[in-house]
């Protein structure tokens, strides 16, 4: 029973920091993000080291380059940087890959190609997904948008727990994830689609811009590309064996285990909307 309180405290406190900070503005906004990648940048490089001795230098280059990409992006993103010099917000992040190609010359590590995969795997998987949703949230839509995506991610995973816990029997994706069956996939997918449609029904001010049959498709997007941003991560997870990322977050594990769905969601739902801009 403690745990399960602790569970649900803890997931609690998770959701009311994304809530607030998607209706704060951009910049706390950007704190959020920001956050998330010091601690995910983190647990990815612990847990592909796989025991191994991290480097201290690595490490704080490899959370810089992401908290650079993102803070220099808002800061483009929100107008704080004029359109001429919008060019410059990319040279805190070219130090970053400069120095960390420098850095391993001195390291004198027996797999320099190894650690430097793992940084810039880092960079691609953690730190320009979340970049990205620094675009999407400033730029190419909206935060209520920003916000119906958390849902239905949030919803995508009870869904397919709930439905394949009751009825799931074929395997979705037995290699990777032994648990995840195809009901529940669909059973995620419904629940996401359902709360899609209230949502345009009932909150016309916020998504009255998309057509009913937009939302939906948003809604499928996001159910689809959740679930298979928690396969990658439990590709990983099961290369290296480890059950969870992290334990900062009682009873759920770690952040990246929090935010695999999103790192995958976010450049999709980018797409998403700017093919809707485009075709519009």
């Amino acid at each position: 029973m403690n745990n399960v309180v602790t569970r649900a405290l803890s997931g609690a406190a998770y959701v009311l920091l994304i809530i607030v900070s998607i209706n704060s503005g951009s910049w706390l906004f950007m704190n959020l993000c920001l956050i998330l990648a010091v601690f995910a940048m983190y647990e990815f490089q612990k847990m592909t080291l796989q025991g191994r001795q991290s480097r201290l230098l690595t490490n704080i280059l490899d959370i810089y380059g992401a908290l650079s990409l993102i803070t220099m992006t808002t800061l483009a993103c929100n107008g704080t940087i004029s359109r001429d010099l919008a060019v410059t917000s990319l040279v805190p992040y070219l130090i970053y890959l400069i120095a960390r190609l420098v850095e391993e010359l001195y390291a004198r590590c027996p797999d320099p190609v190894g650690a430097l995969s793992r940084s810039f795997a880092g960079q691609l998987y953690i730190a320009l997904p979340l970049t990205l949703l620094v675009v999407l949230y400033n730029v190419v839509a909206t935060p209520h948008i920003v916000l119906a995506m958390f849902i239905f991610i949030w919803l995508n995973d009870t869904g397919a727990f709930c439905v394949g816990s009751l009825i799931g029997r074929r395997r979705l994706f037995e290699r990777i994830s032994p648990k995840k069956s195809w009901e529940g996939f669909w059973g995620g997918m419904a629940f996401c689609i359902v709360s899609a449609i209230l949502m345009h029904t009932f909150f016309d001010n916020c998504f009255g811009h998309l057509s009913m049959a937009e939302m939906i498709f948003f809604a499928v997007v996001v159910s689809v590309f959740a679930t298979w941003g928690d396969l990658v991560e439990s590709l990983i997870k099961r290369a290296v064996n480890v059950k969870d990322s992290g334990n900062i977050m009682p009873g759920h594990g770690g952040i990246l285990d929090r935010i695999d769905s999103l790192l995958l969601v976010a450049p999709a739902t980018l797409c998403y909307f700017l093919f809707i801009m485009i075709f519009q």
